[in-house]
C-alpha cells in the first residue's frame, strides 16, 4: 500500500507529462519524497485504500497547464473554467494529488462494495451498478460467457426490463459490443479491447436491426469492456449504454478499467464456488434416492441441504419385504468429495443389511460398524435405521450415536426415548439395544441429522427445544401432508436469515405419515 507523506518534492511539469503514460499508484511510487519544498506546505489527504492523508480533496478551481491539456482530470465533476492567471506549481501539485485521491477513494468503496457480494448474480448487479457511475451511463447489461465453456451463461441488465433485454437478444451477435468482445477467437489482452460506439446512429453501417432496437430502447451510444485477465480467463462483457449520444473521458475509461479488471477476479471465484456447489449437489442427487417408494399406509417427504464442500449427511427409505419399509438417516465426519465418497458407500452397503436382516436393526448397524472400522478405518458415522410395518403402524429402531426421532401428532409431540450409543467407528465393537414403539394413525416421525441442530447455534438442549416447538406449531390444516409437515419444520427450524454455519452444514429431514 502508499503511504504520501505531507511534503514531496516533485517537479509539476514532469509530473503532469508523465501523468498520462502511468497510473496513479506507479506515479507515486516513482516520485518518492524527498526534502522540504518551500512552495508546498499543505496537509496531506486524508487515508484511504492505503494511502496515508488528512485532507479532503479541495475544490477544482485551478485551470490545468497548457503543457498537460491532455492530462486526465483530477476528479468526475468537470473543473470550472478560469481566467489564464499563472498558478503556484505547489498548488496545481495539490489539486492533481487532491484529484488522485478522490479517484482511489472511489475505487476503493466499489471494488469493497463488490467484495462484498456472495452470489454471481448479487455481483453482476453491484459491477453494473458501480460501471454506470464511473462512465457516466444510466444502463447497461452484462454477459456471462465463461469461454471454457462451462458455464454458467447469463445475461443481467441494469435497468433494462427482461422484454428489453430480448429485443437486444434479436440483434446480430456480430452487431453487438459485446459480440465483438467474445468472439474475438484469440482472446483480448489484460486490460484492452474497449468498444466505444459514441454515436450509433451517426455510424455508417450500423446493422438495420441494431438501429431499430436502439430506437425502441431509446439509447444513442454504447462503451463495453471485456470481463477477461490473464489469470481469470475471459468470462464475459459489461456494456454501458447512453440516451444521448456521449463518450467516457479518458480519465473515466481508466478507473472503469480497474474496476471491471478486479470485478473480473472476483467473478471467476464466484464462478469456481458455483460450479463446486453445482457438482457437489449433482453427485448427490445420485448418491441419494432419486425418488421415494409408495408403501401402502405410509406418505413420505424428504428435505436435503447440502453445505458448499458437500459433507456426508444422507438418508434412505426403501421397501423390504412382508409390506414393511426401512427408513434411514445418518451422517460421516468430514466434508468434500472423501466424506461424499464414504457417504455413498455406507448408505449402499446399509440398503444390503437391511434387505437381509431389516426386521432386526441392531443387526444392521452392527454390520455395517464392522464394515466401517474395516474400509473407513480413519472415518466414525452416526446413523438410526428405523424397520416400520405400515399395517400394524409399528417401528423397531435403533441408533447408533444419533438424535432420537420426533413423534408429531393431535395429541403429542414428543421424542422418542431411545438408549445411549456410541457413533459406529468409536468403539472396538458397537452395541446397542432397539427400542420399539407404537404410532397412532395420522401421526408423523421426524428423521433428521445433526445439522439441522448445529444451523441453529444454540446449545443442544435449546436445539431439541426448538426443534420440538416447530413441530408442535405445524397447523392442524397441514399435518395431513408430510411434505407441509417438512417445510414447516425446516423454515420454522432454520429461518433464511438465522443460519450460524452458513450453510457449511448438511440437512438430512425424513417425514414419514402413517395412516
Amino acid at each position: 500500500m502508499l503511504d504520501i507523506p505531507s511534503r514531496v518534492r516533485v517537479h509539476v511539469e514532469t509530473l503532469l507529462a508523465v501523468q498520462n503514460d502511468m497510473g496513479v499508484c506507479d506515479a507515486f511510487e516513482q516520485y518518492a519524497p524527498a526534502g522540504k519544498p518551500n512552495t508546498m506546505n499543505a496537509p496531506h489527504p486524508s487515508k484511504v485504500a492505503g494511502i496515508d492523508a488528512t485532507v479532503p480533496a479541495p475544490a477544482h478551481t485551478v485551470a490545468p497547464a497548457p503543457a498537460a491539456t491532455d492530462a486526465s482530470p483530477a476528479s468526475f465533476a468537470n473543473s470550472p473554467a478560469a481566467p489564464h492567471a499563472p498558478c503556484a506549481p505547489g498548488t496545481l501539485l495539490q489539486d492533481r494529488l487532491a484529484g488522485w485521491v478522490s479517484d482511489l477513494t472511489t475505487l476503493h468503496e466499489l471494488t469493497e462494495r463488490l467484495a462484498r457480494t456472495s452470489g454471481i448474480d448479487a455481483a453482476l448487479q453491484e459491477l453494473l451498478r458501480a460501471g454506470a457511475a464511473l462512465v457516466g451511463a444510466r444502463r447497461g447489461l452484462v454477459v456471462l460467457e465463461p469461454d471454457d465453456g462451462l458455464g454458467p451463461d447469463t445475461t443481467v441488465g441494469l435497468g433494462l426490463a427482461r422484454a428489453d433485454l430480448g429485443h437486444i437478444e434479436t440483434v446480430p451477435r456480430s452487431a453487438m459490443p459485446h459480440g465483438t468482445l467474445l468472439d474475438t477467437a484469440a482472446g483480448l489482452p489484460d486490460g484492452e479491447g474497449e468498444v466505444m460506439r459514441p454515436d450509433l446512429f451517426s455510424e455508417d453501417g450500423l446493422d438495420p436491426r441494431h438501429r431499430e432496437v436502439a430506437a425502441r430502447l431509446g439509447y444513442a451510444a454504447s462503451y463495453a469492456l471485456p470481463l477477461s485477465t490473464e489469470t481469470a480467463g475471459r468470462i464475459g462483457a459489461a456494456v454501458w449504454l447512453y440516451d444521448e449520444p456521449a463518450e467516457p473521458v479518458e480519465r473515466r475509461r481508466h478507473l472503469a478499467g480497474l474496476y471491471v479488471r478486479f470485478a473480473t477476479e472476483h467473478l471467476a471465484r464466484l464462478l469456481d464456488t458455483e460450479r463446486t456447489r453445482a457438482c457437489m449437489a449433482t453427485v448427490y442427487e445420485e448418491l441419494l434416492p432419486s425418488r421415494l417408494p409408495r408403501v401402502p399406509g405410509v406418505q413420505l417427504a424428504c428435505r436435503h441441504r447440502t453445505g458448499p464442500r458437500g459433507g456426508g449427511d444422507w438418508y434412505d427409505a426403501l421397501p423390504l419385504p412382508d409390506a414393511a419399509l426401512g427408513l434411514a438417516v445418518g451422517s460421516v465426519t468430514g466434508s468434500g468429495p472423501g466424506a461424499v465418497a464414504a457417504m455413498g458407500r455406507l448408505r449402499a452397503s446399509l440398503r444390503a443389511y437391511a434387505v437381509m436382516e431389516g426386521e432386526d436393526p441392531v443387526a444392521v448397524l452392527s454390520d455395517l460398524e464392522l464394515l466401517l472400522r474395516l474400509t473407513e478405518p480413519a472415518r466414525s458415522a452416526t446413523a438410526l435405521f428405523a424397520y416400520c410395518e405400515p399395517a400394524l403402524r409399528r417401528i423397531t429402531l435403533a441408533g447408533a450415536g444419533h438424535s432420537p426421532p420426533l413423534l408429531v401428532g393431535e395429541r403429542r409431540t414428543e421424542f422418542v426415548e431411545t438408549s445411549v450409543s456410541a457413533p459406529l467407528g468409536m468403539l472396538a465393537c458397537w452395541e446397542a439395544p432397539s427400542v420399539e414403539f407404537q404410532v397412532a394413525a395420522g401421526e408423523t416421525v421426524l428423521l433428521y441429522t445433526d445439522g439441522l441442530l448445529h444451523r441453529t447455534g444454540d446449545p443442544v438442549d435449546r436445539a431439541f427445544a426448538r426443534l420440538q416447538a416447530a413441530a408442535a406449531s405445524v397447523p392442524r390444516a397441514r399435518r395431513h401432508d408430510p411434505e407441509a409437515v417438512a417445510d414447516h419444520v425446516l423454515h420454522t427450524v432454520l429461518p433464511d436469515d438465522q443460519d450460524v454455519t452458513g450453510g457449511r452444514e448438511d440437512v438430512a429431514l425424513v417425514a414419514a405419515r402413517f395412516e
